[in-house]
């Protein structure tokens, strides 16, 4: 993380974890049923935004930057760093698929 007058520029995720936007919550299904506002959902999606150093080098971890993916929210560290705290630091074990 570097810092330039006291404002976040990076977060950079470490060991074996990425950082991930989340993407915006349905309110509606595809068959137009609306969801309610606290319906738990157990996996969400996202796309990553960096990946640690040593998730870039692991060749079992198939994860880069820009990856769709969807992940368990129980493990992930939301980042106090956008006002509607999309951005989690997740580890790569709670990353249950990757979209291709």
């Amino acid at each position: 993380m570097q810092r330039d007058n006291n404002n976040l520029e990076i977060v950079e995720p470490i060991g074996r974890r990425v950082l991930i936007r989340k993407d915006q919550d349905k309110k509606e299904t595809k068959g137009g049923i609306q969801l309610p506002d606290n319906i738990e959902i157990p996996t969400i999606t996202g796309r990553i935004v960096a990946v640690s150093s040593e998730v870039e080098v692991a060749p079992e971890l198939p994860l880069v930057q820009y990856d769709k993916v969807l992940f368990n929210p129980k493990g992930a560290i939301p980042v106090d760093f956008e006002g509607n705290n999309r951005l989690f630091v997740v580890d790569v074990e709670n990353i249950v698929a990757v979209f291709r």
